[in-house]
């Protein structure tokens, strides 16, 4: 998997990380990415948006 196309999702209510790719060709002129996706901790479906940087954890 190439490292270019990995891409880190964030929830700002949960404080939550999701780490996956993002088809680069396909999606060259497109803005942040948001997504749909289970949030563990609260525990129902949130909306994650792409952020730059990648998370730590602590």
């Amino acid at each position: 998997m190439s490292q270019d196309n990995v891409i880190t999702l964030h929830n700002k209510d949960a404080d939550e990380y999701i780490v996956t790719t993002r088809n680069k060709k396909k999606f060259a002129n497109a803005s942040k990415l948001s997504l749909k996706k289970f949030s563990k901790k609260l525990k129902k479906r949130v909306l994650f948006t792409e952020t730059k940087k990648a998370y730590k954890k602590k």
